[in-house]
C-alpha cells in the first residue's frame, strides 16, 4: 500500500479543455490542501459540486501543520472524517513545561469529561490531506484537478474568469465564486495584487520530523533554556507512525544553509535524546515566522481562507486550525446564498468574523513569539523572571507562554448575533458568537451532533417533561422561514454547560454550531427574528 506521502496524482483531461466556450461552474476552488478540501467536503455536504485545482500531484510534504484543536475535529466530523483522523492520530491534552531541566508544571487542556472530541490529535498533514481526498472521491461532488496551475484571473460582479494551465494546454473556467485556499504564496493573492499587513518575527525555528521508537508519555514537552539549546527553547511531540516533531530556536545570526544539513540538525536532535538515540529524518525546514494579514477576506467573488489570507508563527497549532475554522464559516453562509435563501451580504460576515479570529490568533502568536525570544533586556528580564516564579507560584504559570494552545473564536460582535436575555451574572459562558459546546445525550448519541448543520433551537430543561407551548413553539419553527429545527435536551451534562440547572434555557445556533442568540423566556416571534438576523437578513 502507497504511504500518503509518497501518492502521485495524475492528471486527468476535463470536459473544458476542449471545450468551445468558457464553462461556467459555481464554486471554484485554489489549493487542496486542508483548507480548501475542508471547503469542498463541507460544501458537498451540503448538496454543491465544486471544482479544485491544485498546480500539484502530490499531497503536502513533510507533516507541516500535525496539531488538530477539539473544535477543528468537531468540524470535520460533521464532513465524515474526524473518526479517520481520531484512528489514525496521536491523542493529547496534557503537557510539560521545563526551564533547563527542571520541570516547571504540567497542565492538562481538557481536564473536564463529557466531550466526544479530544483536545487536541496530532497527525501529519498529508494524513490529513489524504483522507480528505478519499472522502471528496466519495462524495461525488469533488472535482479534483491535479497538475493545473491558475495563470491569470478577470473579476467581474457576477464572478470570476480563470485561466488554467495544464500539462497538455490550458483552458478557462467562469466560477460564479472563488475560494483562494492556495497558502502562504498564493497566486490568486498575487494575480489581484493584494498586499500582507503585519511583521516577520528576525528569530529562525529550525523544525524537524524524525522517525524513531521512543518511550515517552503522549504529551507535549516545551522547554526555555534546555542544555542542548542554550539560552533558547525547544519542544518535543509525537506523531503517528512512530514520527517525532522537534522544534529549535535558532536565533536570526544562524546560517540557513549550515543549519538544515542532516549531519548538523542531528547533532542538536542526539543533544535532545542522548547520544544512543536512533533515528531517521523524515523532513527538515528552517522558518521566520509571519504575524501577516490580508486587509480583507473577501474580494467581490473571490474569499480568501487559510494561509492565503492570513500567516501566523505555529507557536499554539493555531495556522491550521484557523484555517479549517474559516472554511466552516464560510462553507454554510455559500451555502445560503447558493441556495438563494441568504443575501449575498452574508459573505461580509465571513470577512469581519474571521478577520476579528485572525486578530484573535496573530495576537496570540505573536505574544507567545515575543515571550520566547523576547527582544531588548526589559523582555529578556520579566520572561526570565517569570519562569522563575512559575515553578513554585500558580499565578506565574499563567504568564507562562509557551504558545497559548487554539481554541475557537467566538464572534461575540457578531452582525448575525441576536437577542441575549440572560441576566448579567448568570451561568454559562455559552454566549451568542460563541462556538457551541458538546455534551452526551442518550448512550452513544452527542449535543453536537444533535444541533448538526442547520440552524437549531434547543430547550434546555431539567424537567421531565417540557411545556405544551415548547411543542407548539418547534412545530412553528419548522414551518418558519426560515425553518428552524427544535427539540429539547433534558441530560444534566448538557444542561449544566447552558446554565440551565435551575432554570430552563432556550438558545439558537447557527449551522456552523455558533449561538446565534439565548433567552429565558422564549417566544416564536423573539426565535423567528433571530433566525433571520442570522442568516443575514435585515
Amino acid at each position: 500500500m502507497v504511504h500518503p506521502k509518497d501518492l502521485a496524482f495524475p492528471w486527468r483531461r476535463s470536459p473544458e479543455h476542449c471545450a468551445a466556450r468558457t464553462a461556467e461552474h459555481p464554486v471554484v476552488i485554489i489549493g487542496a490542501g486542508p483548507v480548501g478540501l475542508a471547503a469542498a467536503l463541507d460544501l458537498a455536504a451540503k448538496g454543491h459540486r465544486s471544482i479544485v485545482l491544485d498546480q500539484r500531484g502530490t499531497l503536502s510534504g513533510g507533516s507541516r501543520a500535525i496539531c488538530w484543536s477539539k473544535r477543528t475535529l468537531e468540524v470535520m466530523d460533521r464532513v465524515g472524517v474526524a473518526q479517520a483522523l481520531l484512528a489514525k492520530g496521536i491523542t493529547w491534552s496534557k503537557g510539560k513545561v521545563f526551564c533547563d531541566r527542571r520541570l516547571l508544571y504540567e497542565f492538562d487542556l481538557l481536564p473536564e469529561a463529557g466531550y466526544r472530541m479530544p483536545a487536541f490529535v496530532n497527525l501529519q498533514q498529508y494524513y490529513f490531506e489524504h483522507h480528505c481526498v478519499e472522502a471528496a472521491v466519495l462524495s461525488g461532488r469533488v472535482d479534483l484537478r491535479w497538475h493545473e496551475q491558475l495563470t491569470a484571473i478577470e473579476p467581474r460582479s457576477d464572478g470570476v474568469v480563470l485561466s488554467i494551465a495544464t500539462p497538455q494546454g490550458s483552458y478557462r473556467l467562469f466560477a460564479h465564486w472563488l475560494i483562494a485556499a492556495d497558502g502562504a504564496h498564493s497566486t490568486v493573492r498575487s494575480q489581484l495584487r493584494l498586499a500582507f499587513e503585519g511583521r516577520t518575527f528576525a528569530d529562525q525555528f529550525l523544525i524537524c520530523d524524525v522517525k524513531m521508537h521512543l518511550e515517552r508519555p503522549l504529551e507535549r514537552w516545551f522547554w526555555f533554556d534546555p542544555p542542548f539549546n542554550r539560552g533558547r527553547s525547544a519542544l518535543l511531540h509525537r506523531q503517528a507512525d512512530d514520527v517525532w516533531r522537534l522544534d529549535f530556536q535558532i536565533g536570526d545570526e544562524a546560517d540557513r544553509d549550515a543549519t538544515v544539513r542532516p549531519e548538523n540538525v542531528a547533532k542538536r536532535v542526539r543533544g535532545m535524546l542522548g547520544d544512543s538515540a536512533a533515528f531517521q529524518f523524515e523532513w527538515i525546514s528552517l522558518y521566520r515566522f509571519q504575524s501577516r494579514r490580508l486587509t480583507r477576506f473577501r474580494h467581490g467573488r473571490v474569499l480568501f481562507a487559510g494561509d492565503a489570507a492570513h500567516q501566523m508563527s505555529p507557536f499554539g497549532a493555531r495556522g491550521g486550525n484557523s484555517g479549517v475554522q474559516d472554511a466552516d464559516n464560510l462553507g454554510w453562509k455559500l451555502d445560503l446564498v447558493l441556495r438563494g435563501i441568504a443575501p449575498e451580504a452574508i459573505l461580509d460576515s465571513y470577512d469581519a468574523e474571521r478577520r476579528l479570529a485572525a486578530d484573535e490568533n496573530l495576537l496570540n502568536t505573536t505574544r507567545s513569539t515575543d515571550f520566547i525570544a523576547p527582544k531588548g533586556a526589559i523582555s529578556h528580564a520579566f520572561r526570565d523572571a517569570t519562569l522563575a516564579l512559575a515553578a513554585h507560584e500558580p499565578f506565574a504559570r499563567g504568564l507562562v507562554n509557551s504558545g497559548r494552545l487554539s481554541v475557537a473564536t467566538a464572534y461575540a460582535p457578531s452582525v448575525l448575533n441576536g437577542a441575549d436575555e440572560f441576566g448579567a451574572g448568570e451561568a454559562s459562558t455559552v454566549r451568542p458568537g460563541s462556538a457551541a459546546l458538546d455534551a452526551p445525550l442518550d448512550a452513544g448519541s452527542w449535543l453536537l451532533n444533535r444541533i448538526g448543520g442547520d440552524l437549531a433551537g434547543i430547550y434546555f430543561t431539567r424537567a421531565a417533561e417540557p411545556p405544551p407551548a415548547i411543542a407548539r413553539l418547534h412545530a412553528e419553527l419548522a414551518r418558519g422561514d426560515p425553518p428552524v429545527r427544535g427539540f429539547t435536551v433534558a441530560h444534566a451534562a448538557a444542561c449544566a454547560r447552558y446554565g440551565a440547572q435551575q432554570r430552563p434555557a432556550y438558545y439558537l445556533f447557527r449551522p456552523d454550531q455558533h449561538v446565534a442568540a439565548r433567552w429565558r423566556e422564549v417566544t416564536l416571534e423573539g426565535v423567528t427574528r433571530a433566525a433571520a438576523r442570522a442568516i443575514g437578513r435585515p
